[in-house]
């Protein structure tokens, strides 16, 4: 994302000026603080008003709550840029904010409102974000980037899914299956586009030489079956056919990650860690794979998914975006470092986990303690660039 350049006249607090500010801050909190709760809650000593099942509530408040609010702050910076329209700001930015706050709160509640108006005021995020991106998508002509409503729809539709199924079945299976998958294809397709980009900018400027292949024909082919094989595994997660496409999928994005060049930008840590996260989704892929043949269990490769695609992915675009649009050096200091280190060791531990049950008694705490450290440090240490004013 290159900085916005277009700006109305804009008097209020720095932290309602551009989308990225808020939603980065408080998801990155809210990250770091729901997952020490989901621990106390899955020890037995903290019980929430929530309809939803523990373990629904915990993936949903990541995949809905926190990651939601991340792609909401990439997209309503982004977006300008791709349209040359003015930003969201001020009041109609605080009303988006408050209602995924809304949200929140309504799903922690739920068992006290209701699971059917909990929904509806958990989904009324989504829709506004999707009417807002559409508006300026639409108003700009951007039509290159309607898949990105496409699967902001499938993150919206995924959610109503969650909801209904948690009420009727009591476990929302395919609702978290359809929102793992809309994230990810968000990651391939977005992060497709600024992993090579960020990769080349440094390369040309402190590396010259081999430089990432360009996006083409082989990326085309790569995304579009790997969301087959994520849309097999949705509907259905077992069998030898799943398990062959997964594997497939995973070998097409092993491919697509070495023609980027991360090899040689290992020495910025902003770049590395793009690259680090990504590796993730062709490491998700082989295990979800594996598990399809009942050979491990499933959540090795669904944490490989989300606590390693999506939460470094998002960890490692929050913290360069941050930098980029308040005028700050492209620099990885010390604190975030320590960050992106947490991160790492909290996904390892949690994919180790779930791959070998007889640790999980002393992984999962130390996975949950690492994250909550990486999120709550990511918001300590960017405290002052999200809410201070852009530096000259």
């Amino acid at each position: 994302m290159a900085p916005v350049q277009r700006l109305r006249p804009y008097g209020g607090p720095p932290i309602l000026s551009h989308g990225f500010r808020p939603f980065f801050l408080l998801g990155a909190l809210y990250a770091g603080l729901a997952v020490p709760v989901w621990l106390g809650v899955f020890g037995g000593k903290v019980a929430l008003p929530t309809a939803f099942a523990p373990r629904d509530w915990h993936v949903h408040e990541m995949l809905y709550g926190y990651v939601a609010a991340v792609v909401a702050g990439f997209l309503l910076t982004a977006v300008p840029n791709w349209t040359g329209r003015l930003p969201l700001q001020g009041g109609p930015l605080l009303a988006l904010v408050l209602t995924w706050a809304l949200g929140r709160a309504a799903v922690w509640i739920s068992a006290w409102i209701g699971w059917f108006p909990a929904a509806l005021a958990d989904s009324a995020f989504l829709l506004l974000l999707i009417a807002a991106v559409a508006r300026e998508v639409v108003a700009g002509r951007n039509w290159r980037n309607l898949k990105v409503l496409v699967l902001l729809g499938l993150l919206l539709a995924g959610n109503g899914v969650f909801h209904g199924e948690a009420h009727l079945r009591g476990l929302a299976e395919y609702g978290t299956r359809i929102g793992i998958a809309a994230c990810l294809a968000l990651v391939m397709v977005i992060g497709g586009r600024i992993v090579p980009s960020f990769t080349r900018n440094w390369l040309s400027r402190e590396n010259p030489g081999r430089m990432p292949a360009p996006v083409g024909t082989f990326d085309l082919v790569a995304i579009g079956l790997s969301l087959v094989a994520l849309a097999a595994w949705t509907v259905v997660p077992e069998g030898a056919g799943t398990g062959a496409a997964l594997f497939l999928a995973g070998a097409l994005q092993v491919a697509r990650l070495v023609r980027w060049a991360g090899d040689r930008a290992v020495s910025d840590r902003l770049v590395l860690i793009l690259h680090v996260a990504y590796a993730f989704i062709p490491l998700g892929f082989t295990l979800v794979g594996l598990a399809a043949f009942g050979i491990i269990a499933p959540g090795a490769g669904i944490h490989s998914w989300t606590g390693g695609a999506l939460g470094l992915m998002t960890l490692a675009v929050m913290s360069r975006a941050s930098l980029g649009h308040t005028g700050r050096p492209l620099a990885a200091s010390a604190g975030i470092q320590a960050v992106y280190t947490l991160a790492v060791m909290s996904v390892l531990a949690r994919v180790c986990a779930s791959a070998h049950p007889a640790w999980s008694g002393a992984l999962m705490p130390m996975a949950g303690v690492l994250w909550a450290g990486a999120f709550l440090g990511f918001g300590l240490a960017y405290w002052t660039v999200l809410t201070g004013p852009r530096v000259a």
